[in-house]
């Protein structure tokens, strides 16, 4: 076992505003996607949330459509089983997709019905009065920005969430959201959260370059180590009771056993060894390294996993530019 994956000589966790606001999250995050509500039940969440927290994590990222807004429930009623001070954490919800089938008004949409719709249930499945964040989870062509931009800075005046952001909105839709919201002296969008890794990076280092100055835009990325590909295990086939054998993920095996994309996971792989890193760790460093990036989600369907993802604060401290440019060149081929 390598040094990053115990906690014995891990680096103090580190914490960077959320864009142009003042708020402060921790640099690596936990998020519940895929594992809350389907491999994980509420016990399993809180030794997750935990081992998170006792390593300083202070965000934790969810959304109503995890698990049909199971997810939000396990992660609400685990918080406060533990017993949570509100004040000592920041928690994000994200709505666009719908939990209510195929409904007029409450499927795929960012209408200002669905919205306040969608911020009650949310609040209501995990027990809070309020969320930190609340995500547009994807963007809406059918309902003017405008409308949504509306909404959203009423839900901040209510009081139900205290700052709300995009999820895979394009530089275009955000600048849009923005500057409504400027001309109309409401609530500002603070933060985006894209997929970003060393395979999917167009977006964050391109499209967005901009954003970050111009509108004080902060990130909190998803998708660190490219739904598994680069953890380096699915570089000679596709193991036993992995994520890829789950119903319904048929669309990541053909990702996962790419023989181009598993060239560069072998590249990532050799680079962590030569620092006594894991690939996984070193792939989520990457994406810390980026000064745009405030937070980086991570997930683990176990404790020991959580204690694994940390370990890329580790695996930050020995990501030198050297390094971090061969590791770019690798998988850029």
């Amino acid at each position: 076992m390598s040094n990053a994956e115990t906690r014995n000589d891990q680096p103090a966790m580190t914490y960077r505003r959320l864009g142009r606001s003042g708020l402060q999250v921790s640099v690596l995050s936990f998020g519940s996607w895929v594992t809350f509500g389907t491999q994980v039940d509420t016990g399993l969440a809180k030794d997750c949330l935990t081992v998170a927290r006792e390593s300083g994590v202070n965000f934790f990222d969810n959304a109503e459509a995890y698990a049909g807004g199971e997810s939000e429930r396990i992660m609400g009623q685990a918080i406060a089983e533990l017993g949570w001070e509100r004040w000592s954490y920041v928690i994000s919800t994200k709505v666009f997709w719908g939990i209510h089938g195929d409904v007029p008004n409450m499927r795929n949409t960012l209408n200002r019905k669905y919205l306040f719709h969608a911020i009650d249930g949310s609040l209501e499945r995990m027990g809070l009065d309020f969320v930190d964040l609340l995500y547009c989870h994807r963007p809406d062509p059918h309902t003017p920005i405008e409308e949504t931009v509306w909404a959203m800075s009423d839900i901040v005046s209510a009081g139900k969430a205290l700052y709300w952001g995009t999820s895979e909105w394009s530089a275009d839709e955000i600048r849009a959201a923005c500057e409504i919201a400027e001309r109309r002296n409401l609530h500002k969008p603070v933060v985006e959260q894209p997929q970003y890794n060393l395979l999917e990076r167009r977006r964050v280092e391109k499209e967005y370059a901009r954003l970050y100055d111009d509108e004080g835009i902060g990130l909190t990325t998803w998708s660190p180590l490219a739904s598994g590909l680069l953890t380096g295990k699915y570089v000679d086939g596709i193991p036993d009771g992995s994520r890829a054998t789950l119903p319904g993920y048929e669309w990541l095996r053909d990702i996962l056993t790419d023989p181009a994309n598993n060239e560069k996971a072998r590249t990532l792989v050799d680079i962590a060894g030569r620092i006594d890193v894991t690939p996984s760790q070193l792939a989520i460093a990457w994406c810390a390294a980026n000064p745009n990036v405030s937070s980086v989600i991570t997930g683990a369907s176990s404790a020991d996993q959580v204690r694994e993802n940390m370990g890329a604060l580790v695996a930050l401290e020995r990501l030198t530019p050297e390094l971090k440019a061969e590791l770019d060149k690798a998988v850029r081929r």
